[in-house]
């Protein structure tokens, strides 16, 4: 079964505006807003997660990999949270506003994975579960610092709190591919091989 439509560079622009909107309002003390201009795909169920940065370092990543709601309305709470509620970091304060940007990663359904050949660095996000614990990294990060696939996989591990083979000693794999968009850039990050 196939997932749904790739999103539009302006269905990406609106979620971008749209996760834009929410922090802005959040620091201003006002109620978050609703979307500009909603498509009906951007009305679909659909993972995604929003990363803030500040001059280009994170501050803050929040994502919903498997929603029951609209993807707008993912994107607002996760913008939301990653801005206000990660655990790593303060809340934003009004000071940082202007030397924020955004990304967001809009995620195709996690499938399972049973050995590292079949992930494909710089297309593939990571989820490791093994019981209550749980590690997700992003498509992008794997790319950023030049990890191959069971390296990807170690550190998937120890973001789950799990020792770095648990994903060879019987930790559930899963691989998700993610459409992204950049703030200040016009057309999606393209998936890479």
């Amino acid at each position: 079964m196939a997932g749904p439509a790739p999103l539009t560079e302006d269905e990406g622009a609106v979620l971008i505006g749209l996760a834009r909107a929410a922090l802005a309002a959040r620091l201003a003390g006002l109620p978050a807003p609703g979307p500009a201009r909603l498509t009906p795909r951007l009305d679909e169920p659909q993972g995604a997660f929003v990363t803030v940065l500040l001059e280009g370092r994170l501050r803050g990543c929040i994502g919903i990999v498997r929603p029951d709601e609209a993807l707008w309305r993912v994107i607002l709470h996760c913008a939301l949270a990653a801005g206000f509620e990660d655990p790593r970091f303060p809340p934003l304060e009004p000071m940082e506003a202007p030397r924020l940007s955004l990304e967001i990663s809009v995620l195709s359904a996690p499938r399972v994975v049973r050995d590292a050949s079949e992930i494909r660095i710089g297309r593939d996000g990571l989820i490791v579960t093994q019981g209550r614990r749980q590690g997700l990294l992003l498509p992008q990060v794997a790319l950023e610092h030049g990890w191959d696939a069971p390296g990807f996989l170690r550190e998937t591990c120890r973001k789950a709190g799990l020792e770095d083979d648990a994903w060879t000693r019987g930790a559930r794999m899963e691989a998700f591919e993610a459409q992204v968009f950049a703030e200040g850039r016009r057309r999606p990050v393209p998936a890479r091989p």
